[in-house]
């Protein structure tokens, strides 16, 4: 993927984000019971609705994934309207874009054609489309995200639903979920975007290997039924964060080498990966055979428009329980940053943090720090 200028950082503040534990922990959602009958009243003005004091979910007992001394909790009722530290231009332009999945915090409304001009304001390259709850986007809006692109140079992928398994044990499912991930590529090439991103599905207790065997199968099949349709978008299924998921990065690797020549990668979330693995793969030399795994599999020019995902996360023996702030985890990225400027990397990476663009910007930071063009 060729390089595009980083556009111009427009100075916000300089204030760094607040610390989790400083943060307002009351929910934004107004409180949902009604108000009895007798107590309604009929005039315009009506008083504040009392808001809920915010009651913090644990995260389970055996968590890691921590910083050493942050609450094992899962970040819930957290409020991110703090000042933005944007990060001034490069001195030369950027070779991996960062970004977020879903809507940033701070675009005003919330939707998908604010969210790409928001992050253009922020001096972030990369908006992904949250689709992960159903293909939900009108004809309209898609041409509203297009123009939007096509006016900041954002790079536009979508997350396809989670109720996707390729190869559930229900026929009805299996062909649910090839639809979901159909939808997902068209609606992200009308919206001038490329990369769909889906999690395949699950062993549910079946040989890996056969499971392996018919995912690609699957895969290669939707491959082939949008190029036939003239839709340029590429599927790109992810590492998953769970040992019950088809998707560990040796198995999309190879698949990805079975379907050489297809419009077909793979999105590598590090995260997902370290958490799946109960801590490790979380040092340099580890990042570094990912992406050595890649090459090998993939060919060099799938290290030069990679589709990554990250953030901080917990986890327990059992794999990913829940996404973590950066702060908050133990997430080495600043050695996967290395590993990737190292090996000439070029993409996208979309933060899945729960602070969005908070911590995409200081993803942002830490890379052109380490690659030399702060």
């Amino acid at each position: 993927m060729p390089a595009k200028k980083a556009p111009a950082a427009k100075t916000e503040s300089v204030v760094k984000k607040k610390p989790a534990a400083k943060k307002k922990t009351t929910v934004k959602k107004k409180e949902t019971k009604k108000a009895p009958a007798a107590e309604k009243k009929s005039t315009a003005e009506k008083k504040p609705v009392a808001k809920k004091k915010a009651v913090s979910k644990k995260s389970p007992a055996n968590a890691m994934g921590f910083k050493p001394g942050v609450p094992k909790e899962k970040p819930k009722g957290r409020i991110y309207e703090g000042p933005l530290n944007v990060n001034a231009k490069p001195k030369k332009a950027d070779t991996i874009f960062f970004g977020v999945g879903g809507v940033p915090h701070s675009a005003k409304p919330q939707g998908h054609p604010e969210a790409v001009r928001r992050l253009h304001e922020l001096g972030l390259g990369v908006y992904e489309m949250e689709f992960v709850h159903g293909v939900r986007i009108r004809p309209e809006t898609c041409e509203l995200v297009k123009a939007a692109q096509a006016e900041t140079g954002v790079h536009v992928t979508a997350h396809g639903p989670y109720y996707v398994n390729l190869y559930s044990l229900e026929e009805e499912k299996v062909e649910a979920s090839r639809k979901r991930v159909l939808d997902t590529a068209r609606a992200l090439a009308a919206c001038g975007g490329d990369g769909a991103c889906f999690h395949a599905g699950f062993y549910q207790k079946r040989d890996p290997a056969e499971v392996h065997a018919f995912m690609t199968k699957q895969i290669g099949e939707l491959v082939d039924i949008l190029e036939k349709e003239g839709c340029p978008v590429r599927l790109d299924p992810e590492t998953t964060g769970k040992g019950s998921q088809f998707g560990s990065l040796a198995e999309l690797c190879e698949m990805g080498d079975a379907l050489q020549g297809k419009n077909m990668s793979i999105t590598i979330d590090f995260a997902h990966i370290h958490a799946r693995t109960a801590g490790a793969m979380n040092t340099y030399d580890e990042f570094a055979g990912q992406l050595e795994l890649m090459k090998n599999k993939l060919g060099k020019e799938a290290l030069s428009s990679m589709h990554i995902h990250l953030s901080g996360i917990a986890y327990t023996e059992k794999g990913e329980a829940h996404h973590l702030e950066l702060d908050d985890s133990d997430m080495n990225y600043e050695d996967l940053f290395r590993a990737l400027i190292d090996f000439g990397a070029s993409g996208r990476v979309v933060c899945e943090s729960p602070a969005l663009e908070y911590d995409a910007l200081i993803m942002q930071k830490a890379y052109r720090r380490l690659a030399g063009t702060k």
